[in-house]
């Protein structure tokens, strides 16, 4: 997505072109083979799923066509995960990758032991008090029940992020909030889950046998292999 003279204009490849990804199904597929995909375009040639789609449909609300509505119906599928994984913007993890990033974005750390070793926020330790049951949590309700607001903790959207970043929370699915007539209203809202209540705490961890610092080279070198048209400094970036 590249802002030319005021006006977003998407990436994306012709309508007729052999490779483009047509389906939701297929950007599964994709992601599952490369391992990691941001949505959005970004500094590194080819490393979004936006420049390997039809550029027409974007916000469309054609769930066949729309890659704004795919980015809804993946999470909900449970088998890649979605969340801001790359430099604070959103994207897609398979199940293979994400014990590296885990491992990797976490420093070898469970949440529990990194809020014991001083390593995490109090705010964030609020968050992540609420997620423990292993539900599925709207933002809309987390952010006052940890105590954000205007006489609570701050910056609630960073925080969220943040947890992302680190793993430690994945979008689950989208939802229009309802009425007390139980009539749905808005724009769909994230729902927030503990990749460990998703996939097992076992899957999640599982690279943890091997430094951080492994993990990360690793997955470094998977999107070097992928996207060389990328330079070092670009991938680490997205990749931190």
């Amino acid at each position: 997505m590249a802002n030319e003279g005021g006006e977003w204009i998407m990436k994306g490849l012709d309508w007729d072109n052999p490779y483009r990804i047509r389906t939701w199904r297929e950007l599964i597929n994709w992601i599952n083979e490369v391992g990691f995909l941001p949505l959005f375009a970004n500094e590194v040639p080819g490393f979004s799923a936006e420049e390997h789609v039809s550029p027409l449909y974007w916000w469309s609300g054609d769930p066949e066509q729309d890659p704004w509505a795919w980015r809804e119906i993946i999470p909900a599928t449970g088998e890649v995960a979605y969340g801001k994984f790359f430099a604070g913007k959103t994207g897609f993890i398979s199940r293979e990758w994400f014990p590296y990033f885990a491992n990797a974005r976490r420093d070898g750390y469970d949440f529990d032991s990194a809020w014991e070793d001083g390593l995490i926020q109090r705010r964030n330790k609020a968050i992540m008090d609420l997620c423990e049951d292993g539900g599925l949590h709207p933002g809309f309700e987390l952010k006052p029940a940890a105590g954000f607001g205007k006489d609570g903790y701050k910056n609630f959207d960073g925080c969220m992020t943040a947890l992302q970043m680190q793993t430690y929370l994945v979008i689950r699915k989208f939802e229009c909030r309802r009425s007390k007539k139980g009539q749905s209203y808005g724009m769909p809202v994230s729902f927030y889950q503990k990749p460990e209540a998703l996939w097992g705490y076992e899957h999640v961890t599982s690279a943890y046998r091997e430094e951080p610092a492994v993990s990360a080279e690793r997955i470094f070198r998977r999107a070097r292999e992928w996207f060389p048209e990328g330079t070092d400094a670009a991938l680490r970036k997205i990749l931190k």
